[in-house]
């Protein structure tokens, strides 16, 4: 038994912006400082999962 699609409480509705729109929208983000902390943050997590690579050590020339 299939169940009602229209009696669903959560039904998908489609929500379309103009590009204008969300291109200014875009815009603003980038230019604000939360964008460029994000980016920083994004950086930084991905060093903690970057394998640790213990320095060679070189040898004494005689």
């Amino acid at each position: 038994m299939n169940p009602d699609p229209i009696a669903s409480p959560f039904r998908a509705t489609e929500v379309r912006y103009s590009l204008p729109m969300m291109l200014r929208e875009l815009e603003l983000e980038r230019a604000s400082g939360s964008f460029a902390m994000e980016k920083l943050a994004q950086n930084e997590i991905g060093k903690l999962f970057k394998p640790q690579v213990a320095p060679r050590r070189v040898k004494p020339k005689k």
